[in-house]
């Protein structure tokens, strides 16, 4: 058995080999990357010789999976993802050289590197830092309303600079937010939002503009707020509030996931974040993952 299984995996050798050799001579890769093929590509026949696996153009979904599900933990997230590309590069190599059957190439979606999630404020942290605003001038009750905004409508600071006049619907305590892609959708702001806004709009905003325009938030010399100004007046409120990391992501972190702990479903949230893919509000709100399915074991009654 054992001789049967080297048989195997010398002939499986001879294609890496062939494909090493096209890496080195004829893409011109360093003597690194060629010894990190090397190994990746040995780690598989390694696994799939014992399998059954004679020639790579064998190489079925069946055996894919196999080789797939033995890179899971405690293999390195980085390293999983490596090799399957590894294997991916080696296989697209046999399908132009050899003319090899057009089998389904291995995905490395399942092992892209985790995204990094900011941490979402407790309520006591955010009020404090809204509350770092200084509401007796006009610049700091403008910030007071825009972080307000960001928080409480769950907006990308784009959409909060980028927001007009017309598009606040006050009476019916409503926004009407232009996202990603130009893509147009209405989001409702709480009472407490609602007034901040009213009070910016009416105290702050005609001391700022220097001119009619239609942009909401204007900057101290009345043109319309940049990204980056809001990003800095922002770090100055979580200074004065003695936090760190904050960020106008941060508070939009903090909406979805506070919507969550009071029972949101995802796909409202989905929607109200602007988001085409629900695995995009996922990423956002995978903090708070673990609470939502605690809810559903409670609350169905075949979880």
């Amino acid at each position: 058995m054992e001789a049967e299984v080297n048989r195997r995996a010398v002939a499986l050798q001879e294609a890496v080999a062939e494909f090493l050799d096209s890496l080195r001579h004829e893409r011109g890769a360093s003597p690194h990357t060629v010894d990190a093929y090397r190994n990746d590509l040995t780690a598989a026949v390694q696994l799939l010789a014992p399998l059954g696996l004679e020639e790579w153009t064998d190489l079925t979904p069946a055996l894919q999976l196999a080789y797939e599900s033995s890179l899971g933990p405690p293999v390195p997230r980085a390293t999983a993802q490596r090799r399957i590309s590894a294997l991916r590069s080696f296989l697209k190599f046999l399908r132009r050289r050899r003319s090899a059957p057009e089998t389904e190439l291995p995905s490395t979606g399942g092992f892209r590197k985790a995204k990094h999630l900011p941490k979402a404020l407790a309520l006591a942290d955010l009020e404090r830092l809204l509350a770092a605003a200084d509401t007796a001038t006009a610049p700091g009750l403008r910030d007071r309303a825009l972080f307000e905004l960001i928080y409480g409508a769950g907006l990308r600071v784009s959409e909060a600079v980028g927001l007009t006049l017309d598009a606040i619907r006050g009476d019916e305590g409503l926004l009407r937010v232009t996202g990603k892609r130009d893509k147009t959708r209405v989001v409702p702001m709480p009472d407490l939002t609602a007034r901040w806004v009213r009070r910016y709009l009416e105290e702050s905003r005609p001391k700022l503009a220097v001119k009619p325009l239609h942009a909401v938030i204007l900057s101290d010399r009345g043109r319309p707020m940049s990204r980056q100004l809001a990003y800095a007046r922002l770090q100055l409120m979580a200074t004065v509030a003695g936090l760190e990391d904050v960020s106008p992501h941060v508070l939009r972190h903090t909406y979805a996931v506070h919507l969550l702990q009071g029972g949101a479903d995802l796909r409202a949230v989905q929607e109200l974040l602007g988001h085409e893919s629900i695995a995009t509000t996922q990423i956002y709100t995978e903090l708070n993952l673990e609470e939502v399915a605690q809810r559903y074991r409670a609350a169905h009654p075949r979880a």
